[in-house]
């Protein structure tokens, strides 16, 4: 029984419509994407494991780290897999910029919420 799913001949590569060149570059980009992602993945993983609460570092630096370092892998994984690193840069600023704003919003909201529950336990004591 043959499969209908498997490409058989290469027309499919034949209507790639780039040169050997173009190839590279576009896996050299891919390449260099991974390794920016899993580097900066590796550092977080690197922090969580390496820092305690009780060590030199505050541990609200150490979140404020984590927090950068994931809007970084975000907003390059925006700019690289959905093509807006190819736009001008007004277009990227109009498409980030709600983000970022609906980012700190959150993180405002979150911290405005602890310190409100963090004042209503010392009350109760």
């Amino acid at each position: 029984m043959e499969r209908d799913d498997l490409i058989v001949n290469d027309s499919y590569a034949m209507a790639s419509h780039h040169s050997e060149e173009a190839g590279a570059a576009i896996r050299k980009k891919l390449w260099f994407v991974t390794a920016l992602l899993t580097l900066i993945t590796a550092m977080e993983v690197g922090m969580g494991i390496i820092f305690k609460r009780s060590e030199t570092f505050t541990w609200t630096a150490i979140k404020w780290t984590f927090i950068v370092l994931t809007l970084v892998k975000a907003a390059y994984i925006v700019l690289v897999f959905m093509h807006l690193g190819d736009e001008r840069s007004n277009l990227k600023r109009v498409v980030i910029a709600p983000y970022f704003l609906f980012i700190s919003y959150l993180i405002f909201i979150a911290i405005t919420e602890g310190f409100g529950h963090l004042d209503s336990f010392t009350t109760f004591h």
